[in-house]
C-alpha cells in the first residue's frame, strides 16, 4: 500500500516535470508564481495574503496542467482539425486564462499599496 502511494507520487512528479519541460505557457506560469513569491518575501505581505497567493498559484498552474492533459488527450485521437477537438482544446485554455485573470487581478490587489 505505501509503496502504491509512493509510485503515485512519482508519477504525480514525472507529469508535472514533463509539462514543464514540454509547455512554455507552464515554464511562464512556474516563473511567475516564483516572481509572485519573491515579491512577497520583498514587501513582507501578511498571512493572509500569503494564504491568496499560494491559492491562487496552485490554482493557475493545476488548471494549466489540467489544460495540458486535455490537449494531449484529443491530439492523441486525432491529428485532423474536428470541431469536437478543437472546441474543448480552447475551453480548457479558456478556463486557464479566466484564472490567470483572476490571478493578476488578486496579484494588483494585494501588491499595489506597497508601491
Amino acid at each position: 500500500m505505501a509503496q502504491r502511494r509512493i509510485l503515485s507520487f512519482k508519477h504525480a512528479l514525472e507529469g508535472i516535470w514533463s509539462a514543464l519541460k514540454e509547455e512554455p505557457n507552464l515554464k511562464f506560469h512556474f516563473f511567475a508564481g516564483f516572481v509572485t513569491i519573491a515579491l512577497g518575501v520583498f514587501f513582507k505581505i501578511t498571512i493572509n495574503e500569503w494564504l491568496v497567493l499560494i491559492l491562487v498559484i496552485g490554482l493557475v498552474i493545476s488548471v494549466e496542467l489540467t489544460n495540458t492533459s486535455i490537449e494531449a488527450v484529443v491530439d492523441s485521437f486525432t491529428d485532423k482539425t474536428h470541431p469536437g477537438a478543437k472546441l474543448a482544446k480552447d475551453i480548457s485554455a479558456g478556463a486557464v486564462l479566466v484564472v490567470a485573470i483572476m490571478a493578476a487581478i488578486v496579484g494588483i490587489i494585494i501588491f499595489l499599496p506597497h508601491f
